[in-house]
């Protein structure tokens, strides 16, 4: 109901783009074509004020992920309302049945909205870091003692290991701790992608902290201090030494996954990652999640 109250239509959202990226006060903006402050009105047939002067037409949906869409406006606005009231996501079924559009429509507005406004692009982390790995969704579809090609060869256990690693998505992350967290989809849990990402994401000057794992073997040549708590020892906290706030994150991730969206494609899990990232951090700065976002579209169209 508070979302209704503030932007009951598309004349209301409309405005706030324009009052956001022209005119702070509703009427007067740079006009291109007279080159001077002019004083605008709203084209009543049109998404875009014209200037009182030389009829010039400015939109203030041009650049955004609003640009040439066939779909209201207050859709839109709603849509990014609905995935910033969540934590565990909302599926494209059921935006298509809140705004009574097609499952097709429903999906694209997601999708971009995910790729575009919530894709990260803050910097490095530094201090102490944590970093994980974790496979996500993608099971055989029969047992793995039921495929036949598997029950005649004499490895069945490590042809059994090789499908059950081929069909799951790799999805590495690191976080600052009491800050900010990256993640992103790699090709494999092993060999030097992991300590590749690493090296990428951290600044030297921080502390890594790591599972016992061999793909980061050599990483306190890359930074202050590499410190490594043995998991398969039964060991999780030793001191100020433990991975449990990237494992909290990957304990959030994987059950929404699972219970929301049922099965992510790996084409696509980059922009599901992008979601659940960009909702964590959004936790960290002032105002609700809905405006930061509204502010994104602003931010990236200028």
């Amino acid at each position: 109901m508070e979302f209704m109250r503030t932007y009951p239509d598309d004349a209301a959202c409309l405005d706030f783009l324009w009052r956001e990226r022209f005119a702070a006060d509703g009427h007067h903006a740079l006009c291109p074509k007279c080159e001077r402050e002019r004083k605008f009105h709203r084209v009543a047939a049109r998404p875009s004020y014209s200037c009182d002067s030389c009829g010039h037409h400015v939109h203030p949906t041009a650049g955004t992920i609003f640009h040439k869409s066939s779909t209201s406006l207050h859709l839109w606005f709603f849509a990014m309302y609905m995935m910033t009231s969540t934590r565990c996501g909302v599926s494209a079924k059921m935006l298509e049945r809140e705004l009574g559009v097609t499952y097709k429509t429903a999906w694209r507005m997601f999708n971009k909205i995910r790729t575009q406004l919530m894709a990260d692009d803050t910097g490095p982390l530094r201090g102490d870091v944590e970093v994980d790995e974790a496979s996500v969704d993608g099971k055989p579809r029969k047992r793995q003692g039921d495929h036949a090609y598997l029950s005649t060869r004499p490895n069945r256990r490590s042809e059994a290991a090789k499908l059950r690693e081929r069909s799951r998505a790799t999805v590495f992350a690191a976080v600052e701790r009491g800050g900010r967290i990256k993640a992103t989809v790699l090709p494999s849990r092993r060999g030097p992608q992991l300590k590749k990402q690493v090296i990428e994401w951290v600044e030297p000057e921080s502390i890594i902290i790591t599972d016992e794992w061999p793909a980061y073997n050599g990483l306190d040549q890359h930074f202050i201090d590499h410190s490594r708590i043995n998991h398969s020892a039964g060991w999780y906290v030793q001191g100020d030494t433990h991975t449990n706030t990237i494992e909290g994150f990957f304990g959030h991730l994987k059950p929404s996954i699972r219970g929301t969206y049922r099965r992510v494609s790996h084409r696509w899990l980059q922009g599901y990652l992008n979601e659940f990232v960009w909702r964590r951090n959004a936790r960290l700065e002032p105002g609700p999640m809905f405006e930061q976002l509204l502010l994104r579209v602003i931010v990236l169209a200028d």
